[in-house]
């Protein structure tokens, strides 16, 4: 029988003692970070911009991913959530730079935030493979 390694990685950030949740969870070769927002955890300090949000958000996403040992191009599923329809286009930017080659599956939804000084949120899902694919993109066919 396979051991399962699981073990929790913590941010540093109040929700997530107040809350009772981790910031990622790893399991296997599989990392599931945990829906991130723009803080920067060492003030629990947030920006009002909401590409600012993005781009923390990232910041966060990394520092969790390589605490598992995985970076963002380890990543294979992302969820965006935002209170405001409008705001996502802003971020398209700052995510392709992080997301453009990589190109994991990926899911927007309008939702209302536990924060109303929030506006921007990320959760993903990486898996620490041992071989990488000959090509990152394979074009779909039926």
């Amino acid at each position: 029988m396979t051991e399962r390694r699981r073990r929790a990685i913590l941010s540093g950030s109040t929700f997530e003692e107040e809350i009772g949740y981790a910031r990622a969870v790893v399991d296997g070769d599989w990392v599931h970070v945990s829906g991130t927002t723009g803080f920067d955890y060492a003030g629990m300090t947030i920006s009002d911009d909401v590409v600012e949000q993005a781009e923390q958000s990232l910041r966060n996403v990394t520092a969790a991913l390589a605490e598992a040992d995985c970076t963002l191009a380890d990543v294979v599923r992302v969820r965006y959530l935002l209170p405001e329809r409008a705001d996502f286009p802003l971020c398209w930017p700052t995510l392709r730079r992080s997301f453009g080659e990589i190109r994991p599956a990926a899911t927007m939804l309008v939702c209302g935030l536990a924060d109303p000084r929030m506006r921007f949120e990320i959760e993903v899902t990486a898996h620490r493979a041992s071989t990488a694919p000959s090509s990152l993109t394979t074009p779909y066919r039926s």
